[in-house]
């Protein structure tokens, strides 16, 4: 199974957070997501739940799952492909339950566009659509946007379903296979 949350246990009485290592430069995902949204959800947001959860401050519990939602997110990135889709076993797993990738994109952006507010939308293990309101740990994840006003509103201002649309083209489809394996 592929673990995204990162544990620095050097001390078996504390459980330390660390952010994951972006597998790209911060310009690699332009105009998907530009310098500046990646310096600000990356670098600040995602930073501070990880600081804050280290250092005991907040909600340990909303600290915890915007880490591990934001490890998840960040990882699965790749620069972006105008013919970006998906194939080996992710694309078996969309066409066995949506019959192709264009009704997927279509069912997950109707679930993401019912979100009021912030949350997240993801393809969980059993080949539903699901949110998330608020952060929360789940352990279905394969694939996850970040639907919070931070991850669209700098590039994209309210275009929610153009970020969307850029999304796609920057999903590493490797990292997504090797999830369902």
């Amino acid at each position: 199974m592929y673990h995204f949350i990162k544990y620095v246990t050097e001390n078996k009485e504390t459980k330390e957070l660390k952010r994951v290592s972006l597998n790209y430069d911060k310009y690699d995902l332009a105009p998907s997501l530009s310098k500046d949204a990646i310096d600000y959800h990356y670098g600040k947001l995602y930073k501070a739940y990880v600081d804050r959860y280290n250092k005991g401050e907040g909600d340990p519990e909303f600290n915890e799952a915007g880490a591990y939602l934001h490890s998840i997110y960040f990882s699965q990135f790749q620069p972006p492909k105008s013919t970006n889709k998906p194939d080996g076993e992710i694309l078996n797993f969309i066409e066995k339950h949506f019959k192709n990738w264009d009704k997927f994109k279509k069912d997950f952006e109707e679930t993401a566009m019912k979100i009021q507010g912030s949350g997240w939308v993801y393809l969980a293990k059993n080949g539903s659509i699901k949110t998330i309101t608020n952060h929360q740990i789940k352990q279905d994840i394969i694939l996850l946007i970040d639907w919070w006003e931070h991850a669209w509103a700098l590039d994209y201002e309210s275009d929610k379903q153009k970020y969307l649309e850029n999304q796609w083209k920057i999903i590493d489809w490797s990292i997504i296979n090797a999830k369902l394996i």
